[in-house]
């Protein structure tokens, strides 16, 4: 009958897919994931707020029971600054490379309540970077961001819009072409205060071991 699968080809298909399996098991993605996740002190409800995954898809992947997608993958990978090589290859990053705005990929600054902004890795692929960039964009109306901090320092610069940002008991207020620059081991949160959304460049540096 047209369409059906015969049974050598099904077989072989199985035989495909578990080698497959084992193949990617030989990579240990979950563990990686694991140690990146824990290095950085997050919870795996943390690391889902950054994804869009649930704290039980990312349990199970990082115990090896499920094999991320690529895009998943991706997702985490952006999370933690590194690149999909890193999960695949302990070879050299590359020192140069190209970023297309249509494959940057958008994510919300948490999923447990309405977003304050998005951003947008702008140099995602290179691996073991000094520094994050991003383009963020912030929301009108949203309420301020979730204070956090982490090593190193940032920069933000404003493109367009305004919006505060609330480090050391006192707000600052950023028009279009103005720039801060601090210590980001301090709790700092960010708020759209124009009409319109607000675009900005943030570069975080992390401190080199």
């Amino acid at each position: 009958m047209a369409g059906k699968i015969a049974p050598r080809e099904k077989c072989e298909a199985k035989m495909l897919s578990e080698a497959l399996s084992k193949s990617l098991d030989n990579y240990r993605i979950g563990q990686k994931i694991r140690t990146l996740r824990t290095s950085k002190s997050l919870g795996l409800a943390q690391l889902g707020d950054h994804t869009g995954l649930s704290a039980g898809m990312l349990s199970k992947i990082e115990r090896g029971q499920v094999i991320p997608t690529l895009p998943t993958l991706m997702r985490i990978a952006l999370v933690f600054g590194v690149g999909l090589d890193h999960f695949f290859d302990d070879g050299e990053a590359p020192v140069l490379e190209v970023i297309r705005s249509k494959n940057r990929l958008k994510l919300p600054d948490t999923k447990e309540r309405m977003p304050s902004y998005y951003f947008e890795s702008l140099d995602y692929p290179v691996n073991d970077r000094p520094i994050d960039a991003y383009l963020s964009e912030f929301v009108p109306r949203a309420p301020q961001s979730e204070p956090h901090e982490h090593d190193g320092i940032e920069l933000v610069y404003v493109i367009s819009g305004s919006i505060e940002i609330q480090i050391h008991g006192a707000v600052h207020k950023l028009e279009p072409k103005d720039s801060m620059y601090f210590d980001a081991r301090h709790p700092h949160s960010y708020k759209c205060i124009s009409d319109d959304r607000a675009t900005a460049i943030i570069v975080a540096a992390r401190e080199r071991g």
